[in-house]
């Protein structure tokens, strides 16, 4: 068969009777695209949520053509700052189709845009007069990564007359997973979005795909192959197709299900597993090579696998071990610095194998039946503690971000001030005095219950010690006023001497 050197295009299904998989959410576009037909729906952006491979753009695309539209898509590989949205989206989204034929129904262009959670930046949006410039090419101005990039979005979901598609893996990704904002991101997002999630395709419809290529490509089939290869397959329908296409490489007459059995050996599959079952896995680990298979398959970035490994440490360990699994611990967190220091790749890889280790191997003692880790709990952004009045002020006193305030330094403020017989007492109230926080504001960095009767003491006491700690604050400002406005003793002026002239002096 000619065309595509990539069978993941070449076989890229262009009309809706191809498609396999997701049947309930293909009839949803389908539904939101035909109010497009004569009108505008309520919502005019849709959100594709699902893992890679599953056919979420694809689709798109496929019923589109069907229905005779243009599409323009934007994806990872394309800049996506405000600039670059506003040429090639925004611009063709306000104004009808080029190609209407005014003799056939309303034609669209269908604006795509894919992996829109890999968009970085928050809302705030760039001067319209450097979109301007940005456009007409001047040198000038410069946008620096995806500047403006979700601002020029929203922008455009406010302001098209085009049906426009969203496509993502990970949807915190997109509302901001590292902002205390992202509740309110997602809120402004979804007055103009209907969203619809995506599955993993069935084992089923992965058999009926693979036997189509293979035909199409006139290669003939063991039913076994294909079982084989759909048992090494996770619902990703594009990794299908490229391991049909590696299989088939050589002029390959038939498929067998001893090849099939070689290659996935001799390749790993790309699969995560969900953070509770993965955890409890790791920690079960007896090998070092199990334990950093594991945390490589548990689907947290290293740095947050670090934190997760270093908060449940503390009670599935005893001191022994969790003595080793520190020292383990704090190489990774010296590797996480490194990758912001002096862009060493190779951080993500220490902290991750540091991590994994220190969860597994670290310990020698046999564990529970039933192990429960759980969730870091300074890494809640709905904690007591994690109030956005306190991180928004420490962030103006420290003049550092939100997101930095958040990570480093509300673990170590929570820590010094909870009920703790080491080095924790939320009766010492010096650093948050320091820091100018209210009562309610040290309370809730205690992560103190708010109706207990001792919370409303240390209130109280709070408030008498604040009244203290202002008192010789006001005083030295004060003073400091009264001196800077006495007026100063004018200086006799110093006799001019001639520079020719020697002193003994």
């Amino acid at each position: 068969m000619s065309g595509a050197s990539d069978w993941t295009e070449r076989h890229r299904p262009t009309s809706e009777h191809q498609l396999e998989g997701n049947d309930p959410q293909r009839r949803k576009i389908r539904e939101w695209l035909d109010g497009w037909v004569n009108g505008q729906p309520k919502k005019k952006g849709i959100l594709l949520i699902g893992p890679p491979g599953v056919g979420k753009t694809t689709v798109a695309r496929a019923i589109a053509q069907d229905m005779g539209w243009t599409v323009i898509e934007l994806n990872a590989s394309d800049t996506r700052n405000a600039v670059a949205i506003r040429k090639a989206a925004t611009q063709s989204s306000t104004h009808r189709s080029l190609f209407h034929d005014p003799t056939k129904p309303q034609q669209r262009t269908l604006i795509l845009l894919d992996e829109v959670d890999h968009i970085g930046g928050g809302l705030r949006a760039v001067s319209e007069d450097r979109i301007r410039k940005g456009i007409e090419d001047d040198e000038s101005v410069s946008l620096s990564g995806d500047s403006g990039g979700k601002a020029e979005l929203l922008r455009l979901l406010e302001a098209t007359k085009q049906p426009v598609i969203l496509a993502c893996n990970d949807v915190m990704g997109l509302w901001g997973r590292s902002s205390s904002n992202w509740r309110n991101t997602k809120d402004r997002f979804s007055r103009h979005l209907l969203t619809v999630t995506f599955d993993r395709v069935s084992d089923e419809a992965l058999r009926r795909i693979a036997r189509r290529v293979l035909r199409q490509e006139s290669i003939d089939y063991t039913n076994e192959a294909i079982d084989a290869l759909i048992k090494g397959n996770h619902g990703d329908l594009r990794a299908l197709v490229r391991d049909l296409q590696v299989l088939s490489s050589g002029g390959l007459q038939k498929l067998e299900s001893d090849m099939v059995l070689q290659h996935l050996e001799a390749g790993v599959r790309d699969m995560t597993t969900e953070v509770f079952p993965g955890m409890e896995s790791l920690y079960r680990s007896k090998l070092a090579t199990d334990a950093v298979s594991t945390g490589r398959s548990i689907d947290k970035q290293p740095s947050d696998l670090m934190n997760w490994v270093h908060w449940n440490n503390a009670s599935l360990f005893e001191s022994a071990a969790m003595r080793r699994g520190s020292d383990a611990l704090v190489l990774a967190d010296r590797s996480v610095e490194s990758r912001y220091r002096d862009l060493a790749h190779h951080s993500s890889y220490w902290t991750l194998h540091l991590a994994s280790l220190s969860a597994s191997v670290a310990n020698e003692k046999e564990l529970p039946n039933r192990i429960y880790p759980s969730y870091p709990n300074y890494l809640r952004r709905s904690g007591s503690w994690a109030r956005p009045a306190i991180i928004n002020h420490l962030a103006d006193v420290s003049k550092t971000s939100r997101s930095t305030v958040r990570r480093e330094f509300m673990p170590l403020l929570s820590l010094l001030h909870q009920e703790n017989p080491v080095f924790g007492d939320p009766n010492r109230f010096e650093i948050s005095l320091a820091l100018g926080l209210t009562a309610d504001e040290h309370v809730a960095l205690c992560n103190l219950p708010v109706s207990r009767k001792s919370t409303k003491a240390i209130v109280q006491a709070y408030e008498q010690a604040e009244e203290q700690w202002r008192v010789p604050v006001i005083d030295s400002v004060l003073d400091t006023l009264e001196q800077d406005s006495e007026p100063e003793q004018e200086s006799e002026p110093e006799p001019q001497r001639d520079s020719a002239q020697r002193t003994l002096f």
